[in-house]
């Protein structure tokens, strides 16, 4: 099985909320996930706020989950992906 480090949408239209999971490369966008990684709000306040459990995210990336590009983006800018380079 192929997992991926992706986002799931939830929140009305116009108001989009975010999840980061980890989920199998198969399952529809906004299908079953396999666990919830952490939160993306691109409408917050004054600027995006995400919410990532930095130890879920490292062992995803440990056994071999692909992060899709926006996902491997909110990674690197909170520094979660030089961590696992280091670790490497």
């Amino acid at each position: 099985m192929a997992v991926k480090l992706r986002l799931k949408r939830l929140g009305s239209k116009r108001n989009p909320f975010y999840r980061i999971v980890a989920a199998d490369s198969r399952a529809p966008r906004d299908g079953r996930s396999i666990e919830q990684i952490g939160t993306y709000n691109p409408k917050h306040v004054n600027a995006p706020e995400v919410i990532i459990d930095e130890e879920l995210a490292l062992k995803w990336l440990k056994n071999g989950a692909k992060p899709t590009d926006t996902v491997h983006n909110i990674l690197s800018r909170e520094g979660i992906l030089k961590k696992f380079d280091d670790e490497k």
